[in-house]
């Protein structure tokens, strides 16, 4: 079994294949790892742990690398169950175990597991040496969690990150970068920034400033690969989702319930294609997750949105939509929207209101059609197309 990192850094993760959504939300088509990693040296150290589900295999992945030694060190950089979840039953195994963590990490600890006992509180900057190995400590608060910190190894120039650089998709086989397909990995990584990191962009900016002169050599995150070939390539998506940039394309997102709706929404997809828009993504809220639909948004620097008037109120998918935008504190996109109605349009009104706390910047007027769509509205729809063609190719 092929454990090594890097000299005497071993992984020990393991794969959830199992379970369908991640934090019971996000589709998981690809399994997720949870990974975990151990220090053999003078001195042992483990960085982080697994779901509870998972423990006998993990164990069983310890103790193949260290046999009856026991651990004296376990770093925990992020206290999400998924990661932290075997703490309880890992100290009944080695009950002199040392937990590292930060002032925040070990009221969740105790507050989740109901463990005390031998404690190392580490501020920003402190190091922890194991013989030959030597940890640095850099306290990385809402990223996306506030006790969340990263590990520095120095002697192999390992950055220990928590959940930042990690992606959805289980481990194939391999776990280091270079010895696996990677297809798969890179979309799941904006899926999963957008999704669970998403709000958090500034946190994200001071981590990468305060890491930035780091030599670092591998990245170690809790899901997903080891990236050790594509270090900068991975450092790079972070830096440009956290500052909400955007490649040039548009997002449609629609709800309809008998068609009508969607009709325009067809009508403006064709228009920006006429335009020379190339990267134009069309989501009924009724079959898109939403997960996906928000890493698109978060892809491109376009969105138009549109729905019928529900209850006088917006479509409830589109709402749910909505909500999730705001919540990520998203900048930098420009909007477009629609609406349709039969006796009372007030969907138009709604998105008019998303459309103010967001901020983003509203491109032409937005279309409103009351019962079916009529050549007005047609060229309403590719007005506004028109305008935020010209808008996403600035």
């Amino acid at each position: 079994m092929k454990t090594v990192v890097k000299g005497n850094i071993h992984y020990v993760g393991v794969n959830d294949r199992q379970k369908h959504l991640f934090e019971n939300m996000w589709p998981l088509p690809n399994g997720v790892s949870y990974n975990s990693y151990l220090i053999n040296d003078d001195k042992i150290a483990l960085v982080d742990t697994v779901d509870a589900c998972y423990f006998e295999t993990f164990l069983y992945k310890i103790k193949r690398v260290i046999g009856d030694r026991p651990i004296d060190y376990l770093i925990i950089n992020h206290m999400e169950p998924d990661h932290s979840g075997s703490i309880s039953l890992l100290k009944h195994y080695y009950p002199n175990i040392t937990i590292v963590g930060n002032r925040q990490t070990f009221g969740m600890i105790e507050g989740y597991y109901g463990v005390t006992g031998e404690q190392l509180v580490v501020k920003d900057g402190d190091t922890l040496e194991l013989g030959r190995h030597k940890l640095t400590f850099y306290l990385t608060p809402m990223v996306h969690w506030p006790e969340t910190m990263m590990t520095f190894e120095e002697t192999e120039g390992v950055l220990f990150s928590g959940d930042a650089f990690g992606c959805f998709g289980a481990l194939n086989g391999g776990f280091i970068d270079s010895k696996i397909n990677l297809d798969i990995y890179w979309d799941e990584m904006v899926r999963y920034y957008s999704n669970i990191v998403g709000k958090y962009g500034s946190p994200v900016q001071k981590a990468l400033e305060k890491l930035g002169s780091l030599p670092i050599q591998a990245i170690c995150s809790t899901h997903g690969p080891v990236w050790v070939e594509n270090i900068a390539k991975v450092v790079g998506i972070y830096d440009k989702l956290s500052r909400y940039e955007a490649e040039p394309g548009v997002v449609i997102v629609y709800g309809s319930m008998y068609g009508h709706t969607e009709q325009l929404a067809e009508v403006i997809a064709e228009e920006l294609s006429n335009q020379g828009v190339k990267n134009v993504v069309m989501h009924n809220v009724s079959k898109s997750h939403a997960s996906y639909i928000l890493a698109d948004i978060f892809k491109y620097k376009g969105l138009i949105m549109g729905c019928p008037t529900y209850n006088g109120q917006l479509y409830p998918a589109i709402e749910a939509i909505v909500n999730n935008i705001l919540h990520r504190d998203m900048k930098n996109r420009c909007l477009g929207y629609f609406g349709s109605f039969t006796w009372a349009g007030t969907a138009v009104k709604r998105l008019a209101d998303f459309a103010e706390k967001s901020k983003f910047e509203v491109v032409n007027n937005p279309v409103e059609f009351k019962h079916s769509m009529k050549e007005a509205d047609i060229a309403n729809a590719e007005a506004l197309a028109k305008e935020m063609a010209i808008v996403v190719s600035r």
